[in-house]
């Protein structure tokens, strides 16, 4: 039988919706939300009953019955680490991202939301791959301080989504394969699939890998320790430094790979080719860190997120990483559709929903 799915999917000034016929899109909303609007509420918890009345307005516009649902799936949230894969939303999660123990992050919402219109018409509600999975390798966590360890934070939907794309393509099984998965778009994560788990991956949200169009990626500690004490900036300012004003934000005051782009292929202009230049080399120098990582046995590497729609990006990459292994293209994000696929999987038996605890 076919399964209805809608799914949730809040961002920081939009909530996207989509509702899928198994793995079929019937139609998608990018519900927009002012600066003003969202400034309004003193945490993102509170902009819960303003979200929930945002998608229902926008499925009653399109004249949909929520009655013909069969799950609601949202995108999980900031939750203690987890092992990937499609967990319930349960009591004891959506207390978590409702007191955000964890962080606050848009993407709490989406559990929240989900669980909540799913009690109300008894259907299950799921989340699936949230950012904290965390499956690394012992010898990953390792830094070169006793008081610091990796925290696990990565765009982990699209990267197993589409690492699982993959192999279904090629008749393999991803538990026996191992993949480089490259995400680029306003943030960066560049993650090693291992026989089925991610056992190594930057830390993409808080200063680690390559440079993004808003993040700053890997800085140097000790000039960065330098500059937190020379009393010039706050410690609010330093972190935005870090996410959201970083990357190519600071380099060249766009966060549109586009731009920069244009300025290198078409205006010639010096500042945002090397940028450009620099952005590639990074990305390729963090594959190839990736296939040492693997002893050099990868079966594949996947250019995904939105920065991937880029040939120039495709073929220069291309270039730098395909003597390791077949380069593959899935640009944008995917997550709605993943999402979906969750969903369906839980409900046919595919897939053996987890319970948070």
């Amino acid at each position: 039988m076919p399964y209805t799915v809608l799914v949730i999917n809040p961002g920081s000034t939009s909530t996207k919706i989509a509702v899928f016929k198994d793995d079929k899109e019937l139609f998608s909303e990018n519900v927009a939300h002012s600066a003003e609007e969202i400034a309004a509420f003193p945490s993102i918890a509170s902009q819960y009953a303003f979200r929930e009345k945002h998608i229902r307005d926008n499925l009653t516009k399109r004249g949909f019955d929520l009655k013909q649902l069969s799950c609601i799936v949202g995108r999980g949230g900031l939750l203690k680490p987890i092992p990937g894969g499609v967990y319930r939303v349960n009591q004891a999660m959506k207390a978590e991202l409702l007191a955000a123990i964890n962080g606050e992050h848009a993407s709490n919402l989406g559990a929240l939301i989900a669980g909540a219109l799913a009690d109300e018409l008894g259907l299950p509600a799921f989340i699936a791959d949230p950012v904290v999975v965390d499956e690394l390798d012992e010898v990953a966590r390792v830094y070169g301080h006793k008081l610091f360890r990796k925290q696990c934070i990565f765009h982990a939907l699209n990267q197993k989504a589409v690492a699982k794309r993959w192999c279904r393509e090629n008749q393999r099984q991803y538990g026996d394969c191992n993949i480089i998965v490259a995400h680029m778009g306003g943030g960066v994560s560049v993650g090693l699939h291992k026989n089925g788990r991610v056992v190594d991956v930057n830390n993409a949200l808080n200063g680690e890998g390559p440079f993004s169009p808003e993040r700053a990626g890997t800085l140097p500690a000790g000039q960065l320790a330098k500059l937190c004490f020379s009393g010039k900036y706050t410690e609010k300012e330093v972190l935005k430094m870090i996410t959201g004003q970083g990357g190519m934000v600071s380099l060249a005051n766009t966060n549109d790979m586009r731009v920069l782009e244009k300025g290198y292929l078409v205006d010639k202009d010096p500042n945002a080719s090397l940028i450009y230049q620099a952005f590639l080399y990074n990305m390729g120098k963090a594959i190839g860190a990736l296939a040492a990582a693997a002893h050099g046995k990868v079966d594949a590497i996947i250019l995904t997120g939105g920065i991937a729609h880029g040939k120039e990006v495709q073929d220069t990459l291309r270039g730098m990483t395909g003597w390791i292994a077949p380069v593959t293209v899935y640009p944008g994000e995917g997550e709605l559709e993943a999402l979906a696929l969750a969903g369906v999987g839980a409900l046919s038996g595919e897939t053996v929903a987890q319970e948070y605890i």
